[in-house]
């Protein structure tokens, strides 16, 4: 292997050491089996750990400091990858690949060709912003053809300047490709974060109250199907701007980051970034704006339908037995809610799944 790693100028790491490529060989360190805290920036002891762990099982000097040596056996198992991810640094990975300004403009004209970008890219050997979307939309139309497609189309000039690195540098331009896909917002992202639905998640004493009233439920024969309990500010962050984004109410590029979704709401064109907005609004079956945050996020309310046959002769909280018949869902009863209020457990009349610790 060839490659230019002067190119990408990658810093010495070390404990104490922060920034954005720290957070790339978390990353990578963690996508390798070794287990680190949290993917923050930040070189602490348990990266120290980490990075001790990975230089032994490398046959490296086990020192904790990421220097060229331990750079060189991470380059060789995909680093520069993640180092262009989370450092923005995709020129510098293309460089490191041997990728000068004719290569660069083939790549650009290529990914054009293979995914029949519109707007097409610029051909100006200027790897941008705009040229690093269409990659990432290349990937996202071509997906598992995309690197054979890649091969075939890139020119014979390409090819030969590169020579025996060319099937290398395509695999690092697919990875990287794969990965700007996989962070673009979509209906994959409704699978992360998932809400709870466990009561014992509910915050005290809130949480008391659900399972009181919960009990008398089940005591009179009522069946529960719990939704949602807990939400994280994550799935309420995804949430609330999917909605807003695909409302036209904000533009992907003004999304604010959260730590620790690393999601990319800007597509290639405003039409993808709306488009894909959607899709999560209809992967989260969303009914009302949601908001960042609720009772949910705070583990105050719960979302369930209760349903029952025949007649319902339950106990409120003072003892008394309140029969309830039609409508049989907690969707529509009244009654029920007025039980239900007697344990503390409120429901919001215009949600009908909604019940929570006032209402709200």
């Amino acid at each position: 292997m060839s490659f230019q790693l002067q190119a990408l100028q990658l810093p010495t790491l070390q404990k104490q050491s922060e920034g954005l490529t720290v957070t790339a060989w978390q990353k990578f360190l963690l996508d390798n089996d070794f287990p680190i805290a949290a993917v923050d920036g930040d070189f602490g002891n348990i990266t120290d750990k980490a990075t001790r762990e990975y230089q032994a099982s490398n046959a490296l000097r086990v020192t904790g400091i990421v220097d060229t040596a331990t750079y060189k056996k991470a380059l060789e198992q995909g680093f520069a990858v993640y180092f262009a991810i989370y450092t923005d640094a995709v020129k510098k990975l293309l460089t490191y690949l041997n990728f000068g300004d004719n290569e660069v403009k083939d790549l650009q004209q290529s990914l054009t060709a293979i995914a029949r970008l519109n707007p097409a890219l610029a051909v100006d050997g200027d790897f941008a912003l705009n040229s690093t979307r269409g990659l990432a939309e290349t990937y996202k139309k071509r997906d598992i053809n995309f690197r054979a497609e890649l091969a075939q189309q890139l020119s014979n000039g390409t090819k030969t300047k590169l020579g025996i690195d060319f099937e290398l540098a395509l695999d690092n331009i697919t990875e990287y490709a794969k990965k700007l896909r996989q962070r673009l917002s979509g209906k994959d992202w409704v699978n992360f974060f998932p809400d709870s639905d466990l009561i014992d998640d509910l915050a005290s004493p809130f949480r008391q109250k659900v399972q009181a009233f919960q009990q008398v439920l089940q005591n009179a024969g009522a069946n529960i199907s719990i939704a949602s309990v807990f939400r994280s500010s994550e799935r309420a962050y995804l949430m609330h701007y999917a909605f807003r984004i695909s409302n036209n109410e904000i533009a992907a590029k003004d999304v604010p980051p959260m730590p620790n979704v690393d999601i990319n709401w800007l597509h290639y064109t405003n039409a993808g970034s709306v488009q894909a907005a959607k899709e999560m609004v209809s992967g989260y079956n969303i009914a009302f704006r949601p908001v960042l945050t609720s009772r949910h996020t705070q583990r105050l309310a719960i979302d369930w339908e209760i349903t029952w046959s025949g007649t319902l002769n339950i106990k409120n909280a003072s003892g008394t037995i309140v029969s309830i018949t039609e409508p049989r869902t907690s969707y529509e009863n009244s009654t029920l809610w007025q039980v239900g209020r007697s344990y503390g457990v409120i429901k919001l009349s215009s949600d009908r799944p909604h019940w929570s610790n006032d209402g709200h």
